[in-house]
């Protein structure tokens, strides 16, 4: 058997440039690259693999380890999972930088790569330089903080054991019920060290990613559910976008008039000016797939894992003979909500059903009942679009003007936690097929820019534009930089409301007196802040860093501001004053929070008090 000799991280990067996948019928290369920020912990070890000549993967430096894993994270969403890039970190603050990201790649069911530095697994300088020394436990370090947001966990002590690491690595980033982020983490030591390894591991190797068939008992079983039902609902999840199922959705949708609402995953697949699309459901719904929902006797779930903003926290569901089916590769998420659980590739799924002929000419029962709704909801949004507000700008008035005539149709738009993807799950139009990018799944502030950096080098000829509150882009937006450096023209929209108003919202909905959520200064009177509030200047903020900022304070500054951006070649910053609270409303849904069970303001208790009836109102599993 031929051999070479390699260090480990050599090795490491040598089998990853290797690493296909191939999915009907269609090989991609894998792995395309590294995000990452070097430090002591790996820059003379894996530092050094990546700066060889050898090396055919590209660096993008990164200047914050969790933006870099933010940014990977949303490459590998736009590239359907079909393609991914490893980040790199070193040991400590460093490596803990990136757990957010591994956990935002996890939730959301994304492949990342994560390969931070660690201690020396010789010992012998120990205490390094960011070690973390437990002393009832010596084999943990910093990186054992991973393991809660990791879906494979490993750790190299020896240069041999990358090998049967990486193939476990890829096992699990290609499957698409298991994937999520992958740490390995690297001692510095044993990143230098050299081992002959045996040629064949560096091979081209093609990961075969099988839909997983639905059998005929489950396709049974879903039709007699069906047929059973006078008024059939979809969840439209995001299993639905990477199984490219979205065709094949909506003609089971037409065939048998089937309404649909979307998660924010599943949000676009199909365009939203089809006639059985009701647009977001659940607590950042709409009007129309919450009411459809409430009058539901089956709910078809298909690539969603029914959180609680999905269901209202269990409580949208008001028919008492309602049933559920969920359609979905991973068995842990398909039992949810009491499910019939139908363990499948959703396009397959959906392929089988129409052609079963048990379903013969069955068609439910909604009538007028869902163009009604529908139509009721395109007014509103339509009001929305055209809303009016005192003391400038609307927030859902901006995101209107965004969407219907200033963004090119096939642009990418993208958004993460806060009130503005809570406004777009309900009202954005998708027009164009797979270019609503919102990350909701684990409600990351911070995710949007960095997201939008890594979408860029998936689409460098398409437009990408980042909507964001000003409470997420001061959270994280040094991927800006990044995007500056790599040329790589992204369009950032600060809807600046100052502050965490999606936060205040819900705390002042509770009873609770507006605190620590708005921007505000300090009051020497009362000691809160309830002083003037903050003033920030977003445009500069980008000008000093060498993207371009812009101003919009009304309706035509912002028109003028939008051409001027995408006639721009580099990086650009609209900062747009919103008046607070004037995001949408709350469209016929419930959330279900702690609330204190006893306070000395008496608002906070009528709140729990509300809180305990619909909690009867709900769903126990």
């Amino acid at each position: 058997m031929a051999k070479i000799r390699l260090t480990m991280a050599q090795a490491l990067l040598r089998f990853l440039d290797n690493q296909y996948v191939d999915f009907d019928g269609q090989t991609t290369k894998f792995v395309t690259g590294v995000f990452g920020i070097f430090g002591h912990g790996s820059v003379v070890g894996l530092g050094e693999a990546l700066a060889a000549e050898s090396n055919k993967l590209p660096f993008y430096q990164a200047k914050n380890e969790q933006g870099a894993v933010h940014a990977a994270t949303a490459y590998a969403k736009e590239n359907n999972r079909l393609k991914i890039m490893a980040v790199v970190s070193s040991i400590g603050p460093g490596a803990l930088n990136m757990v957010t990201g591994a956990g935002t790649a996890t939730a959301n069911h994304l492949p990342v790569l994560l390969l931070p530095g660690d201690v020396f697994a010789c010992r012998q300088p120990d205490p390094v330089l960011q070690q973390i020394e437990i002393p009832y436990d010596y084999t943990i370090t910093a990186n054992d903080a991973f393991r809660a947001v990791s879906r494979y966990w490993d750790r190299i002590n020896r240069p041999e054991q990358v090998m049967s690491a990486m193939l476990n690595a890829m096992r699990v980033l290609t499957d698409p019920a298991e994937t999520g982020a992958v740490t390995i983490a690297l001692p510095q030591d044993v990143q230098g060290e050299a081992y002959d390894y045996p040629q064949e591991f560096f091979e081209k190797r093609i990961h075969h990613i099988e839909r997983r068939m639905p059998t005929e008992a489950q396709i049974k079983r879903a039709a007699d559910a069906i047929r059973k039902s006078r008024k059939p609902l979809v969840i439209c999840g995001g299993g639905v976008r990477y199984s490219s199922a979205g065709d094949v959705l909506r003609e089971f949708c037409h065939k048998f008039h089937v309404p649909f609402g979307e998660t924010q995953s599943g949000k676009g697949v199909i365009p939203w000016d089809d006639a059985y699309n009701l647009s977001g459901i659940g607590t950042t719904g709409s009007l129309a797939a919450n009411r459809i929902a409430a009058d539901a006797d089956l709910v078809i779930g298909i690539g969603t894992r029914l959180g609680d903003f999905t269901t209202c926290s269990k409580w949208l569901f008001k028919n008492p003979d309602c049933t559920f089916l969920s359609v979905n590769v991973s068995g842990f998420d398909a039992y949810k909500m009491n499910s019939e659980p139908i363990v499948s590739d959703a396009k397959a799924f959906l392929e089988a059903l129409l052609r079963d002929s048990s379903l013969g000419a069955y068609e439910t029962a909604w009538g007028k009942e869902v163009p009604d709704i529908k139509g009721q909801w395109d007014k509103e949004v339509c009001r929305l679009y055209s809303e009016e507000v005192s003391g400038g700008l609307s927030q859902a008035r901006v995101i209107g003007e965004l969407n219907d005539r200033l963004l090119p149709h096939d642009a990418v738009v993208i958004s993460g936690s806060g009130s503005v993807p809570s406004d777009m799950q309900r009202v954005w139009r998708t027009r164009v097929t797979g270019t609503y990018h919102v990350e909701y799944a684990f409600s990351c502030m911070g995710y949007e820019i960095a997201a939008a950096l890594g979408a860029k080098i998936a689409h460098p000829d398409r437009e990408v534009v980042v909507i964001i509150g000003d409470g997420a882009y001061a959270m994280l937006h040094s991927e800006l930089l990044t995007a500056v450096q790599e040329g790589k023209k992204i369009i950032v929209f600060v809807l600046d409301n100052a502050g965490f108003q999606c936060i205040d919202n819900l705390q002042h909905s509770q009873g609770i007196v507006h605190y620590g959520n708005e921007w505000k200064v300090r009051e020497e009177s009362t000691g809160r802040l309830t002083g003037a509030s903050l003033a920030v200047d977003y445009a500069k903020n980008a000008e000093s860093w060498g993207a371009v900022g812009l101003r919009a304070d009304t309706i035509q500054e912002l028109e003028d501001a939008t051409r001027r951006a995408l006639k721009e070649t580099r990086p650009t910053v609209v900062h747009v004053h919103v008046t607070p609270k004037s995001m949408t409303g709350n469209y016929e849904a419930w959330w279900r929070v702690g609330i204190a069970e006893v306070s000395e303001n008496p608002d906070v208790v009528t709140a729990w008090e509300r809180m305990q009836d619909e909690i009867e109102k709900t769903r126990k599993f």
